[in-house]
């Protein structure tokens, strides 16, 4: 079994289904074309393990052809493409002091994550 994310006219994926194997053919064809066919939207095979383009496709990412990669939405502005992963990191890195920080986009830096009854 295989996974097959289709995309809009964006390259932005609407849908992701479990497929026929890669390896087999529908009708002569390879499964990306025939699923391309068959729904009249293009389709592209996706990895539950991202051993293919990059990371696994979820609904939202956009697949970008040059890079053959699906990659995830932008959670900020300020947060950088990682070229080699094709995932999005934070201009400073995610401290490692072993508390829990959530992204402060206005501060441009992490903020600790307080807890009801911890103040």
């Amino acid at each position: 079994m295989a996974h097959y994310a289709f995309l809009d006219e964006n390259n932005v994926v609407t849908e992701v289904i479990a497929g026929i194997d890669e390896t087999e053919l529908i009708d002569g064809k390879e499964p990306e074309v025939w699923y391309s066919e068959f729904r009249n939207q293009m389709c592209k095979r996706t990895s539950v393990n991202a051993t293919i383009r990059k990371n696994y496709a979820g609904i939202g990412f956009v697949y970008d052809s040059a890079r053959d990669a699906f990659i995830p939405p932008k959670p900020f502005d300020s947060w950088l493409l990682d070229e080699e992963t094709c995932n999005w990191i934070a201009p400073t890195p995610y401290p490692e002091d072993g508390l829990m920080y959530d992204w402060d986009e206005n501060k441009g830096d992490w903020s600790p994550v307080i807890f009801e009854g911890e103040m």
